[in-house]
C-alpha cells in the first residue's frame, strides 16, 4: 500500500486556511455538524455507518451458522465468505456501470431492499451448503449496489474545501458502526440467544426498517428507484454534455417537449435533483399529484390569476437563486407534429434579475414512443422496440439574458449534434429495402402505367432476377449509369444496383449530348442501363456501352425465377449481398449515388450522397409527415433529381409505403387517373407542375390527397391560394438542396383539438427545419451569425448534408465549413424557426452599388399582371454606367404588358428596382429544366442576346 500511494499525484491543498484541530472529538462533532446541513450526505453517511455495523454482524454471523447450523469444516465455512466477497466485486462493478457516469441513488433502496429479501430466505431451515453460498453471493450483490452509490455520494456533495474533513468524519463513523457489532451481539444474547439463523431474520428486519425510514425522508429515492427500471427496460439512455451542468448552484434547464415520460427521462440522466414547473391540469391529475409533490413540482397555467401566475415563476426564481436545479419546456405542451415548437417567453420573467446559466436541453429518439404522439395517438399503440434508444443531449451555458430564439436555436442544433447517434442502429439503403420487402410482402410498393400492381415481395424478387442477370455486365465496375425514367423498371435497377455493390448513377436525359457525356467521365461509367422504347422517345448519344431492359429481361426461365424468388425469401443478407455480386459489406458512410446538380446557374457538379446522407432525410421525413403503409406517393420526379431519388425511390422502399409512377408529369388525363385510381395520399411537385394540375385536372381527381408538397423553386402565393380554392388542399411548400439529400426544411398540417393548436405552415414560408437539421442566417461575407429576423446567407448543418463533390475537394471546401453548408439562398428566420427565402445569392443584381433582388421584382410584375402562371422571370446583364441592368422575359401579350408598364411606377418598388420599359422581351415560353425549375442560365443568355440585339 505504501509503494502503491508513491504514485499518486500531488493535488494542492483544498482548503489552506483550516488549521489541524488537536481536539480530535470536537473536530468530528464540528463535521457532523456540517453533514446535517445536507439532508442527502447526512442520510449517506449514517446509511455508510449502518453498512459496515451489519458487515460485521453478518461476517460474524456466516462463521457461526457454517460451524453450528451448516455443520461444516472450517475450510468450507471459508469458501461462503468468498462466495459474499465476490458477490459484493460484482455488485459493485455493476452499480458503476448501471449508473452511467452519474450517482444513481435510486439503487439504493434497490440494494436494501435486496439485502433484506435475501438475509430472511436465509433465515429459512434445511438449507444446502451450495443454496447457502448462492444467496450470501446474491446478498453480497445487493450490497454493492448499496455500498457504491453511498460511498459516492459521501465523496460528490461536499464542497471542495470540506470534502477532506467529511470523508475523514464518515470513516470514522463507520468504525462507530463497526463498534456497535459486539453492542448489538450482546444484547441479542442476554435477550435470547438466538441461533445464526435467527439473526439473519433480525438483520432482514433492521435494513427493512431502516430502508422504509429513509424513504419517508427522502421519498424522490424511490420514485428513481421506479424510474431506474423503467429506464434500463423500456428505455436506453444515452446522455451527451453532463459537463455543462453544474455540479453546485442553480440552473434552468431549458428543454423540448416530445413525449409524456421526457421529465422522468431527464431525473434519471442526471442526479442532480430537479424541480419541474408544470401545467396545473397535469400536476392536479389523481395519478401524477403524488409523484409531482414528492418532486416539488412548480405548478402553473395560463388560466390562473395573474397574481397566482407571478407566484408561479417567482417560486421557479427563488428555486434557482437557492442553488437549485429548476426545469421547464418552453413550448408549453407536447408536440403533435413531430417539429420542434416555437417557444413562449416564460423563462425570461423567471431568470430576470437571477444570476444562474440557462442549459438548454433536448430529448432526441423520443418520437416514435408509445408516450409520443406519433401516428396521431398516445399509448395505444404496439412499441416499435424495446428497448427504446434515447439521447439527452445538455448544451453550453448560456447567460441568463438569453432570447428564446438564442435558447430556441441552442436547442435545434443539440438535436443535430443527437442525430448522429441514431447512426447505430440505422441501415444501408438496400438493407432497409430487404427488411421492409420481408416483413410486409403483400404490402403495396410500386406501380406505373404498364405495371399496375407490385408487391413488395415480388419487388424484391424481380429486384434480385435483375442483379443476378447484371452481376456479369456491371463485373469490375464501381459506378453504373442508369438512363430510366421515374418508373417501376427504373426503380428496381437502383435497387438492383446497391443490392450488388455498385453505386447507380441516375443520368439527366434532359440535358445534352456534351452535359450527358461529362457526367459519365466524372463517374467513369463503362456501362448505361436503359430501355429501347425509352430512346426511341427521347433520342439521346447514350455513353458507354448501352444495356437495353427488354434484351436484359428477355425469356426468363422458370428455374431462373424460382431460384430469384428463393433467394429473395430466405437468404440472409450479406449471403444474398454476395451472391449478386457485392464484394465488401456496405457501411452507412459508403456513397449511395452522385447525383449531379440541375446546373441552373452553373456547370452541373457531382453530389456524392452517402447512405447515411439519404437514410437519414428519408427518417427526417417520415418523422415529419408520419407516413405509413396506408400512404402512397405519386412519383413525377425523376430520378437524376435528388428529391425524386430520395423521396420517392428510397423513401417508399424504406418505409413501407406505396408509390405510383409516371414519367411525364404533364400527362394530365393520366396524372388524374393515376391519383384517382390508387388513392394517392402524397403528391410531389414543383410550381410549374402545380399550374398545369390547376388548370386541367378536376377537384374529384384529388380526393384522396392528404399532402400536397411543393419544392425546386419559390410557391408564388397566388398560385397556392388558387390551388387551394379549386381542390381544397393547401400547398405546403418544402425547400431543399442537391447538397442537402434534398430536403431541408417542409411545412406540414397543423394540429387542432379542443384547447390546442400548433402551427404547422405559414402562407410565404418554407416551413421549419426538419428535425435533426439545424439553420443559421449568416452574414454573407463574414459568415457570422445574424440576429433573429434580419436577412442573409443560409447555412445548413444535419446528416443530410452531402459528403462532397466528385473529384471537386476545392469546390467541397468552398461551400462546406465546419460541417455548415453554405446554400447560396438569402433567407429569413423568424422567431418562430419558420424560414422564408427572399432570393439566391446568385439572383441578385447589383446596381448603383445597391442589390436589387430578382424575386420581388418578378413577384410584383405578377402582381400588377393579376396572373397565377409564372408569366415574368428577372435576370441581370452587365451595364456600362450602373454596373447592372435589369432585363424581363415575359409571355404576356403586348396590350397587357403595357398597362403593367402603367402600373410599375406607382408599385411601391424604389427606382432602382424598376426595370425600363425597353428591357421587356417576349418568350414564346420560359426556359424550364426538365426538373421543373427555370433554367436561369438559358435565360440569362437571351436576355444578353435580347439586350444587345443579336436574338
Amino acid at each position: 500500500g505504501l509503494f502503491t500511494s508513491l504514485g499518486i499525484s500531488q493535488v494542492p491543498a483544498a482548503n489552506r486556511a483550516r488549521k489541524f484541530r488537536v481536539n480530535l472529538l470536537g473536530d468530528l462533532w464540528g463535521q457532523v455538524r456540517e453533514m446535517r446541513k445536507d439532508r442527502v450526505l447526512w442520510l449517506a453517511v449514517i446509511g455508510n455507518t449502518y453498512f459496515w455495523f451489519l458487515a460485521s454482524l453478518l461476517l460474524l454471523n456466516i462463521v457461526l451458522y457454517a460451524t453450528d447450523v451448516l455443520q461444516v469444516e472450517e475450510t468450507q465455512s471459508s469458501l461462503l465468505l468468498v462466495a459474499l466477497t465476490m458477490g459484493i466485486g460484482i455488485g459493485s462493478f455493476a452499480a458503476g456501470y448501471l449508473s452511467g457516469n452519474k450517482i444513481e441513488y435510486g439503487l439504493i433502496p434497490l440494494g436494501s431492499l435486496g439485502i433484506t429479501c435475501v438475509a430472511a430466505l436465509l433465515s429459512r431451515p434445511h438449507l444446502s451448503f451450495l443454496t447457502v453460498a448462492a444467496h450470501l453471493g446474491v446478498l453480497g450483490f445487493f450490497a454493492g449496489f448499496f455500498a457504491v452509490p453511498v460511498n459516492a455520494l459521501i465523496q460528490h456533495r461536499p464542497a471542495p474545501e470540506r470534502k477532506g474533513g467529511i470523508i475523514a468524519a464518515a470513516n470514522m463513523l463507520s468504525f462507530v458502526g463497526i463498534a456497535l457489532q459486539p453492542v448489538a451481539q450482546y444484547l441479542m444474547i442476554k435477550l435470547g440467544h438466538p441461533n445464526p439463523s435467527k439473526v439473519f431474520l433480525i438483520a432482514a428486519g433492521l435494513t427493512a426498517a431502516g430502508t422504509a425510514y429513509v424513504i419517508y425522508l427522502l421519498p424522490d429515492s424511490l420514485l428513481r428507484l421506479l424510474l431506474w427500471l423503467l429506464t434500463h427496460s423500456i428505455y436506453r439512455i444515452r446522455v451527451e454534455g453532463r459537463d455543462n451542468i453544474p455540479e453546485r448552484g442553480g440552473a434552468l434547464f431549458v428543454c423540448n417537449h416530445m413525449s409524456w415520460v421526457d421529465a422522468l427521462l431527464l431525473i434519471a440522466s442526471i442526479d442532480r435533483p430537479i424541480r419541474f414547473i408544470m401545467f396545473k391540469g397535469v400536476y392536479d391529475h389523481p395519478l401524477i399529484h403524488p409523484f409531482a409533490r414528492i418532486l416539488r413540482a412548480i405548478p402553473i397555467s395560463s388560466q390562473l390569476r395573474p397574481r397566482d401566475m407571478l407566484r408561479s415563476l417567482r417560486d421557479a426564481s427563488e428555486a434557482i437563486q437557492a442553488g437549485e436545479v429548476v426545469c421547464i419546456f418552453a413550448e408549453g405542451q407536447i408536440t403533435r407534429i413531430g417539429q420542434l415548437l416555437p417557444f413562449r417567453r416564460g423563462f425570461e420573467r423567471i431568470m430576470k434579475g437571477v444570476d444562474a446559466p440557462i442549459i438548454p436541453v433536448n430529448v432526441d429518439g423520443v418520437w416514435g414512443s408509445i408516450f409520443s404522439f406519433e401516428r396521431g395517438r398516445f399509448l395505444w399503440k404496439l412499441p416499435r422496440r424495446i428497448p427504446y434508444p434515447v439521447t439527452i443531449s445538455f448544451g453550453r451555458p448560456m447567460a441568463p439574458t438569453s432570447t428564446p430564439f438564442e435558447v430556441r436555436q441552442a436547442v435545434q442544433e443539440l438535436s443535430t449534434e443527437a442525430y448522429r447517434y441514431r447512426k447505430a442502429r440505422m441501415r444501408t439503403l438496400h438493407r432497409a429495402f430487404l427488411n421492409t420487402a420481408r416483413r410486409y410482402p403483400l404490402r403495396f410498393a410500386v406501380a406505373d402505367a404498364r405495371t399496375p400492381k407490385l408487391r413488395f415481395g415480388a419487388a424484391l424478387a424481380r429486384t434480385v432476377f435483375l442483379a443476378r442477370r447484371l452481376r456479369e455486365v456491371w463485373q469490375g465496375q464501381t459506378m453504373v449509369g442508369i438512363l430510366l425514367p421515374p418508373s417501376v423498371p427504373g426503380a428496381l435497377v437502383n435497387f438492383a444496383a446497391l443490392l450488388a455493390g455498385k453505386v447507380p448513377v441516375n443520368l439527366n436525359y434532359t440535358a445534352s449530348n456534351e452535359i450527358l457525356a461529362s457526367c459519365a467521365r466524372q463517374c467513369e461509367l463503362q456501362t448505361v442501363v436503359t430501355s429501347k422504347a425509352f430512346l426511341e422517345r427521347v433520342p439521346l448519344q447514350v455513353p458507354g456501352r448501352v444495356i437495353l431492359l427488354e434484351e436484359l429481361a428477355a425469356q426468363p426461365r422458370a428455374p431462373e425465377k424460382l431460384l430469384a424468388l428463393l433467394m429473395a425469401a430466405v437468404l440472409p443478407g450479406r449471403w444474398l449481398e454476395i451472391a449478386l455480386g457485392r464484394k465488401k459489406t456496405a457501411a452507412l458512410d459508403d456513397l449511395a449515388t452522385v447525383i449531379f446538380s440541375s446546373g441552373s446557374t452553373g456547370d452541373p457538379k457531382g453530389v456524392m450522397l452517402t447512405h447515411y446522407n439519404i437514410g437519414s432525410n428519408i427518417e427526417q421525413v417520415g418523422q415529419t409527415f408520419m407516413l405509413t403503409g396506408r400512404d402512397r406517393l405519386l412519383g413525377v420526379l425523376p430520378f437524376f433529381h435528388s428529391f425524386g431519388f430520395t423521396v420517392t425511390l428510397w423513401l417508399p422502399a424504406v418505409l413501407g409505403t406505396g408509390v405510383v409512377y409516371h414519367a411525364n408529369p404533364l400527362d394530365l388525363t393520366a396524372i388524374s387517373e393515376l391519383v384517382r385510381n390508387y388513392r394517392v395520399t402524397f403528391l410531389l411537385a414543383t410550381p410549374t407542375f402545380l399550374q398545369a394540375y390547376l388548370r386541367r385536372c378536376l377537384p374529384e381527381d384529388f380526393g384522396s390527397l392528404q399532402y400536397v408538397l411543393v419544392g425546386a423553386e419559390k410557391l408564388p402565393e397566388r398560385l397556392a391560394l388558387a390551388f387551394e380554392e379549386a381542390f381544397g388542399i393547401q400547398p405546403l411548400e418544402g425547400y431543399g438542396c442537391t447538397e442537402c439529400s434534398p430536403v431541408v426544411s417542409v411545412n406540414t398540417r397543423d394540429f387542432r383539438a379542443p384547447g390546442f393548436r400548433q402551427v404547422g405552415a405559414k402562407r410565404g414560408k418554407i416551413g421549419q427545419p426538419l428535425p435533426g437539421v439545424s439553420v443559421r442566417i449568416a452574414d454573407p461575407t463574414t459568415l457570422e451569425p445574424l440576429p433573429q429576423g434580419q436577412q442573409g446567407l443560409l447555412l445548413v448543418r444535419g446528416p443530410n448534408v452531402m459528403k462532397g463533390y466528385l473529384g471537386r475537394p476545392d469546390k467541397t471546401a468552398e461551400v462546406l465549413r465546419d460541417a455548415w453548408y453554405i446554400t447560396g439562398d438569402i433567407a429569413t428566420l423568424d422567431e418562430d424557426g419558420f424560414l422564408a427565402i427572399t432570393d439566391r445569392l446568385s439572383r441578385f443584381s447589383k446596381i448603383g452599388g445597391e442589390m436589387v433582388p430578382h424575386i420581388k421584382v418578378e413577384e410584383k410584375l405578377h402582381e400588377l399582371a393579376g396572373v397565377t402562371e409564372q408569366t415574368f422571370v428577372v435576370t441581370g446583364v452587365p451595364d456600362d454606367k450602373k454596373g447592372e441592368r435589369l432585363v424581363v422575359l415575359h409571355t404576356l401579350a403586348a396590350e397587357k404588358l403595357k398597362d403593367v408598364l402603367d402600373k410599375l411606377s406607382q408599385s411601391g418598388l424604389p427606382n432602382l428596382w424598376i426595370p425600363r420599359p425597353n428591357q421587356f422581351f417576349q418568350v414564346d415560353e420560359l426556359a424550364h429544366l426538365g426538373t421543373g425549375k427555370l433554367d436561369l442560365r438559358r435565360i440569362r443568355d437571351l436576355a444578353l442576346q435580347f439586350s444587345s440585339g443579336t436574338a
